[in-house]
């Protein structure tokens, strides 16, 4: 398989509490939620960087489409990372999900591997990194 990663999906709750957390308090872009015509359809993409989507889907319309059973969801299932230039970046974009409403589970702080990161909750409990890791350039 050849890593072609395009969107990354979240299930979540309550599709407008979301959509409000990721567009309005991290203000990443997005055209809204579409699909609603559809049963099962509604979604909101964001774009991020190099092409790459972020998908919000409620949970019960993920699990309808990928035909499972809707379980429980686990915080330490997996992590989105969001990689910075600075430790000082790290602190201002962890003061800015504050201010949206995320829930911060670490506050930044100096790794143990020589890093600085810090980590937080979305709405819907989906963990996020937010770090700076010294060995890795990061543009624009």
């Amino acid at each position: 398989m050849k890593p072609r990663i395009t969107v990354l999906t979240l299930g979540v709750d309550d599709l407008e509490r979301s959509l409000k957390f990721y567009r309005d308090g991290l203000g990443l872009p997005t055209k809204g939620i579409i699909g609603t015509e559809f049963e099962h359809g509604a979604v909101a993409f964001f774009d991020l960087e190099s092409g790459l989507k972020l998908a919000i889907w409620n949970r019960k319309d993920l699990a309808h489409d990928a035909s499972i059973t809707q379980t429980g969801s686990s915080a330490t299932e997996f992590t989105i990372g969001h990689n910075v230039s600075s430790k000082e970046e790290v602190d201002t974009v962890m003061e800015e999900i504050k201010k949206a409403g995320a829930t911060i589970t670490v506050p930044a702080h100096d790794t143990f591997w020589g890093g600085y990161s810090g980590y937080f909750q979305d709405p819907d409990g989906h963990l996020w990194e937010v770090v700076w890791n010294p060995e890795w350039e990061v543009t624009g």
